[in-house]
């Protein structure tokens, strides 16, 4: 692979040095003049109709300036809910899960606002509340919104017959002959799985501070994933044109899919707009965990046929996802491309649901629906393996998809790295050796993403003094600007220093979309590429004459356009930017670039992991673990080094402990202390390998980094427990009561 100057370095972010010393911006460091307070007013019942709002004694209040509910809201006027894509839904004529909005108010002090939303009376009727998916699923259950039909929201219902239901989407996947694939198999083992709803664990709550000026634009600063899609949002709640609505970048303080929903952000600003003055608003870490959106619980029944030699004949699995109270977040769009991917499986089929319940709807989280669908395959991978005394790894070997085999979606897969991501693994275990100890057990398990792609556009500036101005409009949620910075600099042939980047309101920036699913290096590289090019041709036409050189002979290096033919005939950038701005010159050097609509570049992580179980008490210890992941190029190791290591934490929580406590749809733990969530005594060193077998798509060959870690860690825990114990759980989380539950069910079988 070739050698790079800047790429491929192991760089600290750029961004370290204000964060760890507070001078970075957060949405929670914005204030303004003549600030106003928002709080919230939620309902206390999952399911009921409202039968009497009465805001009049709130708005009385000597301090109030505003009350808003859903009759308030111009997005509302002539609009079904169920299209409100994305927005903090004001409950209007009846409150589909526990926490969800009911109105809002704006006062001179958070004290005044908290008394005015004690003031506001509300009269509900209580309906019974549905909160089991596969009860929800039933013909016979009522549906919780009487004019939602299953995808609805993507394709109107043709169908004169079909009949309302709860399930807002379904997706189905076949290939071959599944009936015909069983029966060539020798062994066939079916199982069901069961995932709860999680947290992202984010540690900055969601805060929003708005101003409307004379003219009516709204300015918003709020954390989010996507500045352009929340500006999209935004106007369509407020019902102002995108142009209207200003949002302007902060830093983030942790997301992983959580902030691409805005819960405070469109309310703040409809305050201000009501008002005439900026609006401040932020969640207690209680609002956070009870209307924060988490990640979906799952159900998902699965069945694998092999033969004796350990070859798979036929799969066959139903993944359904618990969307909560409302349908807009769909996780089965990425079940088609993210399910058994990774394996060859002539005979296939797969069916997804998104089911509503009246609990807190949900979001993306880190490689969506993957996780969950993945400790069902890679458990049962593991059952398969066992069985047939196959060692594990070798038995994902064997069946391990490769360049030009077709996913159960049709996909022609590109050129991947499975194997040598696979064999770089079992190599290492070699290398360690056997577990030791009683009460011991190692688990494996591969984790498969297939990726995201989108639009994105970027500026570059070549200033006058020989540095480089990039302008993005993208959101930082991984250290993605120094990774940038680096594709940059080595374009440039210019050090890292003399590189900034800029990231612009959507005013100022070019488009950019969220950044979610892995995919804003892989897809933002690209269009920093296209306009470093094209900087790099407009210097170059301003070198040709003073070098006396074709213009397409010049490359560029140590800050220098030079002669590929003679080092010595170069002249520096500083040179070149002061001359583009002459009498003569042909004017700022701007480069411009874009892209979309660009192939994923799908990866696999392969994980590993040692735990000691106590048969005493349950509780698991996890002694080591590694991950081997397909990057394709590391554009900067540490960096994502840092991504495995924060997705396998991650896990291990989803895995051992994290999980929402419901009563009748309202949740319980709504504190980092009743949240069970991974500290540094949970988790120990993790050890990374980072295998490049470059992508045919990405810059460099690089490939997507962020999600593929997360994905594989749920059944690798598990696959472990079950090594050290005997004890097979399908229910997360494997707290130490249930394993201690099953230790002693196998005792007396």
């Amino acid at each position: 692979m070739a050698k790079y100057s800047v790429v491929g370095k192991r760089i600290p972010r750029i961004d370290a040095l204000s964060k760890v010393t507070g001078t970075a911006i957060y949405s929670g460091d914005v204030t303004l003049p003549d600030m106003l307070y928002g709080k919230v007013c939620r309902s206390p019942h999952a399911h009921a109709i409202i039968r009497r709002l009465d805001v009049t004694k709130a708005r009385s209040l000597e301090g109030v300036m505003a009350v808003i509910t859903a009759s308030d809201v111009p997005g509302y006027k002539n609009r079904s809910p169920l299209l409100l894509v994305e927005m903090p839904h004001l409950a209007q004529e009846k409150v589909v899960y526990a926490a969800q909005p009911v109105a809002v108010v704006a006062a001179t002090s958070i004290e005044i606002a908290e008394k005015a939303v004690g003031l506001i009376e509300v009269e509900y009727e209580e309906l019974p509340p549905v909160l089991d998916v596969l009860e929800s699923m039933k013909p016979e259950t009522p549906p919780i919104y009487p004019d939602l039909y299953t995808n609805f929201i993507a394709r109107p219902p043709t169908d004169k017959d079909s009949k309302p239901s709860n399930i807002a989407y379904h997706i189905s996947v076949n290939r071959g002959d599944l009936e015909a694939g069983f029966r060539e198999a020798d062994l066939i083992i079916e199982n069901t799985f069961r995932t709860q709803p999680i947290h992202h664990g984010y540690l900055e709550p969601f805060a929003a501070v708005a101003k409307a000026d004379v003219n009516g634009k709204v300015t918003i600063w709020t954390q989010t994933q996507g500045v352009f899609t929340a500006r999209q949002m935004i106007a369509e709640f407020l019902g102002l044109p995108p142009t209207q609505v200003k949002l302007v970048p902060v830093e983030i303080g942790g997301a992983f899919g959580g902030k691409s929903y805005l819960p405070l952000a469109p309310l703040c600003a409809l305050l201000a707009m009501k008002t005439g003055r900026p609006v401040r608003m932020e969640m207690s870490r209680d609002e956070v965990l009870r209307d924060g959106r988490p990640a979906p619980g799952s159900v998902t029944t699965i069945k694998i046929g092999v033969t004796k030699k350990g070859y798979i004949t036929a799969a066959s699995a139903t993944f359904i996802y618990d969307a909560g109270g409302f349908p807009e977040m769909s996780h089965t769009m990425f079940v088609r491309g993210n399910t058994f991917s990774q394996y060859k499986i002539p005979n296939i089929k797969i069916e997804a649901f998104d089911v509503l319940t009246n609990t807190v709807p949900v979001t993306y989280y880190r490689a969506p629906s993957t996780p969950q669908s993945h400790f069902a395959i890679e458990s049962q991978m593991d059952l398969i393996s066992r069985a047939l005394g196959m060692d594990p790894l070798q038995f994902r070997i064997q069946n391990s998809t490769a360049e030009g085999d077709t996913t159960p979606s049709g996909e022609i897969l590109p050129k991947v790295g499975f194997k040598e991501t696979l064999e770089r693994m079992a190599e290492y275990l070699r290398q360690k050796g056997s577990l030791q100890g009683e009460n011991r057990g190692r688990g494996v398990a591969c984790g498969f993403w297939h990726g995201a792609a989108g639009s994105f556009g970027a500026y570059v500036n070549v200033n006058i003094d020989g540095t480089v101005t990039l302008v993005i409009g993208v959101t930082d949620v991984s250290g993605s600007r120094t990774s940038i910075a680096q594709i940059v600099a080595e374009e440039f042939g210019i050090p890292m220093e003399a590189v900034s980047i800029v990231v612009g309101d959507t005013d100022t920036a070019p488009w950019s979309s969220p950044s979610v699913g892995s995919q804003t290096i892989y897809s933002l590289s690209h269009a920093v590429y296209r306009a470093c090019q094209d900087a790099k041709d407009q210097l170059r036409r301003l070198a040709s004459p003073r070098l006396g050189v074709p213009a397409s002979e010049i490359e560029f290096a140590n800050g220098q356009a030079i002669f590929k033919g003679d080092t010595q005939k170069s002249i520096p950038l500083a040179a070149l930017g002061r001359s583009s701005l002459g009498f003569r010159g042909e004017g700022p050097i701007v480069g411009r670039g874009s892209i979309a609509g660009l192939p994923p570049a799908p990866s696999v992580a392969v994980h590993a992991v040692d735990v000691e179980v106590d048969k005493e008490t349950g509780k698991v210890k996890v002694l080591s673990y590694a991950v081997a992941q397909d990057v394709g190029l590391a554009i900067n190791p540490m960096s994502i080094e840092g991504q495995i290591q924060g997705a396998v934490t991650q896990g291990i929580g989803w895995a051992l402990m994290e999980g929402y406590v419901f009563d009748r749809g309202k949740v319980q733990n709504t504190t980092f202390l009743d949240y069970r969530m991974p500290t540094a005594t949970d988790v120990p060193m993790i050890d990374t390998m980072l295998v490049e077998v470059g992508s045919t798509t990405g810059i460099y060959g690089l490939r997507h980094v962020g999600e593929p870690p997360m994905v594989g860690t749920l059944a690798a825990v598990a696959n472990a427990i079950h090594s050290a114990t005997g004890v097979r759980l399908k229910t997360l989380p494997m707290t130490p009561e249930a394993i201690l539950k099953g230790i002693k069910k196998q005792g007396k079988s």
